[in-house]
């Protein structure tokens, strides 16, 4: 497994290789890595000649300064778990590296970017395209694999692609969970004892709004799940929606197929996001 942290080094060992026609998977990582992230590595790997993985904490992702700061780094460990997992090499730029100089890069993705996670944390989707855009360009990678726990982001990159023409196929991995439930995250590390024990609780959540879709309309099941975590006494709900699972359109009335539950729950000060299919 080879370690890059210049971009020209980069560029020109995967240029080589696709001069001889080989083809090139990418991860895109923060770090603080886990079994979720592990599992795209390994599909990567599966479906590659050569795989990628970036770790890069990107600054302008984040418009909560304490959540950069507090965001879990665990690079020797990440190392041994990507060379394990058959990782061909690991691209690790500093911040100076990746924009050497401001990239006012402005992205326009509609409804896509405007509810949820783009409601709560402006600016949010502009920094994950502006990011994702640039190590696309650096590593050109045939296909890239995403998570479905991060849903909203997903398609804001599956739109990138669309809007800019790239020539990229995104993969969508399906949600890794802990044996009781909990969407993997590597936020998760920041958990007290106590929240860990108590975060399985929204996965139980979304599970029962899942058999109750039938029943009950769009306003219903949010008021029910408001109601459940109103009478949690450490989980704090933050959003709650029920949307489609391709325009992110948010819904109202009766509950349609391919409508999705969309949530967010601060533990303590540890933010956490997860969603599930209803219908």
């Amino acid at each position: 497994m080879t370690i890059f942290e210049k971009i020209v080094e980069l560029r020109a060992f995967i240029k080589n290789l696709k001069r001889e026609g080989k083809t090139i998977g990418f991860v895109p990582t923060m770090g603080a890595l886990h079994e979720g992230h592990i599992s795209l590595v390994e599909r990567s790997v599966n479906e590659n000649y050569f795989t990628v993985v970036s770790i890069f904490v990107n600054p302008i992702q984040f418009n909560n300064a304490q959540d950069l700061e507090k965001y879990p780094r665990t690079l020797e460990k990440d190392y041994s778990m990507l060379k394990e997992a058959g990782a061909d090499a690991v691209f690790v730029p500093t911040v100076n590296e990746m924009y050497p100089e401001p990239l006012n890069r402005n992205y326009e993705f509609g409804q896509l970017a405007i509810v949820m996670e783009g409601e709560f944390r402006p600016g949010h989707f502009n920094g994950v395209a502006t990011v994702v855009h640039r190590l696309f360009e650096i590593v050109t990678p045939d296909k890239a694999y995403f998570g479905e726990k991060d849903y909203q982001q997903l398609m804001i990159i599956k739109s990138l692609v669309k809007n800019l023409n790239l020539p990229v196929e995104i993969i969508p991995c399906p949600i890794s969970r802990e044996n009781d439930g909990l969407a993997r995250s590597s936020r998760n590390e920041r958990l007290t004892e106590e929240m860990r024990k108590a975060a399985p609780f929204i996965y139980q959540q979304l599970v029962k709004a899942r058999d109750s879709a039938h029943e009950l309309t769009a306003q219903e099941l949010e008021k029910k799940i408001d109601t459940e975590f109103r009478n949690h006494k450490l989980l704090e709900l933050e959003y709650f929606k029920i949307a489609d699972g391709d325009t992110l359109q948010l819904i109202e009335g009766e509950i349609p197929a391919n409508a999705y539950g969309f949530i967010a729950v601060y533990a303590g000060d540890v933010r956490l996001i997860d969603n599930i299919r209803l219908i």
